[in-house]
């Protein structure tokens, strides 16, 4: 099998030659790293290839070993190549989600040459900005940040769902993921707190995720090349995502973006052999997005409270800062 394939508007591209693995990030990030290994994500690496539907799907699809074959590793595992040879070593890790570190990784953690207290503001902007110019995303780049998470929890591969028999996607949103067992916002507060997202960051995060969901069922709608399961499940992803930004778009006018997304989004039928017009529609929410990310901050979206999940809908036990496995 040839390694990965495209994710469906995602960026799910991390290059296997300059990954550094999760090792290599935990050096510093330590809260973080152990956060991480109380996760489905860590737990994916040994407990996937036991699981018994996991094999049903991988028979059907011809995948003898799930953690050899390209199919299963592009979203299940962190893959590293070394001397030509690619190997997955840890299950879902950093690098699936702020991108392949070897650019970037000294960069991001060098204080311009200096210390933490004597790099001066102007250099700690411009080495952020060459790290994100080198392949980083940061928790700021929610937009790209969010397309990652898209790119795997909505399946973007026809056959995995039409033959295979894998589900077409989770029931994913991003505020009630990010802020469950995922959760690992503990730098800031020097490890002593996994501190939740603010208001206004809840507010982006179920804006852009709602935004990114629709951008994303759409351009898969536009590959689909059966009527099959695989495009009335996505039909129905992107039905349920204009209908929540319809709502989103009257609770938060003052954020016209919204309204147009909408627009966008009817402005295609959910069909076969339309790729033309709704890659088209896809284009437009994704620049809209793009747009929101850049003007906005949250701040001025309280409309949106009454739509976004509660921490009783949260995914998963969030660990506490300190808190032994």
């Amino acid at each position: 099998m040839i390694f990965g394939f495209a994710a469906v508007g995602g960026t799910v591209a991390s290059d296997p030659a300059k990954i550094v693995g999760p090792n290599a990030c935990a050096e510093c990030h330590k809260q973080e790293a152990e956060a991480w290994k109380g996760t489905h994500h860590f737990k994916t690496f040994r407990e996937m290839p036991r699981r018994k539907e996991a094999n049903e799907i991988a028979e059907r699809m011809g995948v003898q070993r799930i953690r050899s074959e390209s199919l299963c590793l592009t979203c299940h595992y962190t893959v590293q190549e070394n001397e030509n040879k690619k190997q997955p070593i840890a299950g879902i890790s950093c690098e699936s989600c702020h991108g392949a570190g070897e650019d970037w990784i000294k960069v991001h953690s060098g204080f311009s040459g200096k210390t933490e207290k004597t790099e001066t503001r102007a250099e700690k902007e411009a080495r952020w900005k060459l790290a994100d110019s080198k392949g980083m995303i940061r928790p700021s780049a929610l937009y790209r940040l969010a397309k990652n998470c898209y790119g795997c929890h909505v399946v973007p591969q026809e056959d995995l769902v039409n033959k295979g028999g894998h589900p077409a996607g989770s029931a994913f949103e991003l505020v009630s993921w990010s802020q469950g067992e995922v959760r690992h916002n503990t730098w800031h507060s020097k490890g002593k707190e996994n501190l939740p997202a603010s208001a206004a960051r809840k507010r982006m995060l179920y804006l852009v995720g709602l935004g990114v969901e629709l951008e994303t069922g759409i351009r898969a709608v536009s590959r689909a090349t059966v009527r099959k399961r695989y495009a009335f499940e996505m039909a129905k992803r992107v039905d349920r995502a204009r209908k929540l930004l319809a709502a989103a778009a009257k609770a938060a006018p003052n954020v016209p973006e919204i309204a147009k997304m909408v627009e966008y989004a009817y402005s295609a039928g959910l069909k076969l052999n339309n790729e033309r017009f709704l890659t088209a529609a896809a284009d437009g929410v994704s620049k809209l997005l793009a747009s929101i990310t850049e003007k906005y901050d949250g701040s001025t979206m309280a409309g949106l409270d009454s739509l976004i999940p509660a921490a009783d809908k949260f995914q998963g036990t969030t660990r506490e800062a300190g808190a032994a496995n």
